[in-house]
């Protein structure tokens, strides 16, 4: 899973920073939308918003400080890891502004500017676009079809809004990493009971079933330990009009991550692997370095680096990965 920072498209000579996360999967396939088409993929071997500040310094372009030109950027979202995008780029003397719906977003102490708006809303995002020098998000969850929309008015968006696309819907970008040769494990789109129950079949039980969209921290996935429970996780989701997908169950032993830093000439660079342990669903403690051997996260790292390079556009993406008994590396 993917869950991206401007610092990189600034300026790709510098060594890079995580200024945003973004969270964030070989078959040939005819069509992504290609109905209840089954995936059996290679794995790997061993409103307009207001605004808090001064409305006159926004945009305003100031002489250049410690070598970087400050253009603003314009983040969509303001949550935590807004906040660390914020912590990144004053350190780097980048002014930061973000798009937030909450008073007292995560990220508002931090921005050079905090405005009050929607990430959602199509006339909010547009008019923040034109205080900024570059649009980037710090979740996936935004109005794609206008950020499409910035860049084909010459707006600097990064990522691109393609990727973002991706991203943000679960079940497509698992299509988008079989295409690429990303090991993961075999999964189809369920449109129905028989479909669901199709699912069981040839995956077995327990079987993983997943929203394609606006699933994260636990939310949007449901475990059905046979076909009588298939029913149950699919109400749990809220049917299958909300767009689901099943997925094999992946024994892991282990989920790590890797952060990887993509610049605007497509140059990736990797952080550590690192080990996530997980508390009802949710990230509780993380392991640096990962405490696997040399062959894993040298496997590990390569995974997550074509994963990214098969994306559009420059930033900061943690790719999410099982680990198996077998030494097996699957995108989550």
């Amino acid at each position: 899973m993917l869950l991206q920072g401007p610092n990189v498209a600034l300026n790709t000579n510098i060594q890079p920073k995580i200024l945003l996360f973004q969270t964030s999967k070989k078959m040939e396939v005819s069509s992504l939308h290609h109905k209840n088409q089954i995936f059996c993929c290679q794995t790997s071997s061993s409103s307009s918003p207001s605004q808090h500040s001064n409305p006159s310094l926004i945009g305003k372009v100031t002489p250049q400080v410690h070598g970087l030109s400050e253009t603003i950027v314009g983040v969509l979202g303001g949550g935590q890891l807004g906040r660390m995008l914020c912590q990144a780029a004053s350190q780097m003397a980048v002014k930061v502004i973000v798009l937030d719906p909450l008073v007292n977003c995560p990220a508002s102490a931090l921005s050079h500017h905090h405005v009050l708006g929607s990430f959602d809303d199509a006339a909010a995002v547009q008019e923040f676009a034109k205080r900024c020098g570059v649009l980037t998000v710090e979740i996936e969850h935004v109005n794609v079809d206008t950020i499409e929309k910035l860049e084909q008015k010459g707006i600097i968006c990064q990522p691109k809004a393609s990727s973002i696309r991706i991203i943000q819907d679960k079940y497509l970008q698992k299509v988008h990493f079989s295409q690429h040769g990303i090991p993961l494990t075999d999964f189809m789109q369920i449109d129905n009971i028989e479909s669901a129950k199709q699912a069981g079949d040839l995956f077995g039980y327990p079987l993983m079933i997943k929203s394609k969209r606006l699933a994260y921290d636990g939310r949007g996935n449901a475990v059905a330990h046979s076909e009588n429970g298939i029913s149950s996780s699919v109400a749990a989701l809220g049917g299958f009009s909300r767009g689901l997908y099943a997925e094999k169950w992946a024994p892991f032993v282990k989920e790590l991550s890797v952060i990887v830093a993509r610049g605007r000439d497509n140059s990736v660079s990797c952080y550590p692997v690192v080990e996530t342990i997980h508390k009802e669903n949710i990230c509780h403690i993380v392991k640096a370095p990962a405490d696997v051997p040399w062959k894993v996260k040298s496997l590990a790292s390569s995974i997550a680096q074509k994963a990214v390079s098969s994306l559009e556009g420059a930033g900061v993406f943690a790719v999410e990965l099982f680990l198996t008994a077998d030494g097996q590396i699957l995108t989550e």
